[in-house]
């Protein structure tokens, strides 16, 4: 896999973050309620101890509105400054409009272009890079990156080895041009990013699009459900997740002794065990919060990141380590400077 080009200087920030984590709690000895599965088995397997469901009311550019509300608060931006909108997520409301216009108009954001992006479990990492180049080159000045899953809705909830992975939720960042030179809290350093789509057969939701409509004669089978193999994606996740990790960091002119923490795609406590010690990271340096939300896919970092940040776990001047894997076959990586 070849090295890409060392990046120019950053001139976009991380100026606030927030998240939002739908009431409902669904823990593994309710599951085992309805499922042939056992809290022991899950979490032996997975390290997930519960997930979040959205009611069913509640869409996914609701759980998107509320963590946007909250990142926007933290950052002291009102709506009418935001003029760029990108939201990562494979359970857009509809396939159209866009995700990111329900945000625009539930938030207020009248200044805003808004459009999403489906990069699966990586779209978050995706939708950063994207909303960088926005403002590097002066097209937009504050943007809103939001990574927002309703997975519940494209769960079959009677396949136990893909039932108990998946959560909803949500998790926000605004982002903010940078003066040229300045040393501004929460710089992104670099992104890597990479796809295979010879492996698509591993992770995905076959039907409910172009390729495969739902009709009479499937829905019985349940296509629109996430069907994934396992063992294939575990394999995949752990190689792409160090190379993108080490190219980010050396793109960023930094090694891994330079990690003050990595926030990992919040998949499975193997992967990130995995991952952590390919990069000689230990424990205390890696935020898991897996066991409470399961794998929410595009809302996993930012939501991590929201949390690690509000409860302390990095500080100015910390170099954070942000890496993710997903469907397509999809993985990213950024380096941030808090």
């Amino acid at each position: 896999m070849p090295t890409p080009s060392k990046q120019p200087f950053c001139t976009s920030s991380i100026i606030g973050t927030g998240s939002y984590m739908p009431e409902k709690i669904l823990t593994n000895e309710d599951l085992s309620k309805f499922v042939d599965t056992s809290d022991e088995w899950i979490t032996s397997r997975t390290g997930i101890k519960a997930r979040r469901i959205a009611a069913d009311d509640q869409a996914t550019s609701d759980l998107a509105s509320e963590a946007a509300r909250r990142a926007m608060a933290a950052a002291g931006v009102t709506p009418e400054e935001i003029n760029l909108i990108v939201v990562a997520t494979v359970t857009p409301d509809m396939f159209f409009p866009s995700t990111a216009c329900f945000v625009q108009k539930k938030i207020g954001a009248s200044n805003a272009v808004c459009f999403d992006i489906s990069a699966a479990c990586s779209g978050f990492l995706y939708a950063l890079q994207v909303a960088r180049h926005f403002i590097n080159t002066g097209n937009r000045t504050t943007a809103l990156v939001i990574g927002a899953e309703k997975l519940s809705s494209l769960i079959n909830w009677q396949d136990r080895n893909t039932c108990v992975l998946f959560g909803d939720g949500a998790g926000a960042v605004v982002i903010r041009r940078a003066e040229e030179g300045s040393d501004a809290p929460g710089r992104v350093l670099s992104t890597v990013m990479g796809s295979d789509g010879n492996l698509t057969d591993l992770l995905k939701v076959p039907g409910g699009a172009s390729a495969c409509p739902i009709t009479p004669e499937n829905v019985l089978s349940r296509p629109n459900t996430i069907h994934m193999e396992g063992r294939e994606t575990f394999k995949h996740a752990v190689t792409r997740m160090c190379q993108a990790s080490e190219q980010a960091l050396e793109m960023a002119g930094l090694t891994k002794a330079d990690i003050a923490m990595v926030i990992p795609h919040q998949a499975n406590a193997r992967i990130i065990t995995a991952i952590a010690d390919r990069l000689g990271v230990p424990p205390e340096k890696t935020f898991i919060n897996l066991d409470q939300y399961g794998n929410t896919s595009a809302a996993t970092i930012p939501v991590a990141l929201d949390e690690a940040h509000r409860q302390g776990k990095i500080k100015r001047g910390d170099i954070v380590l942000l890496v993710a894997f997903g469907g397509g076959f999809t993985w990213a990586s950024s380096v941030v400077k808090w």
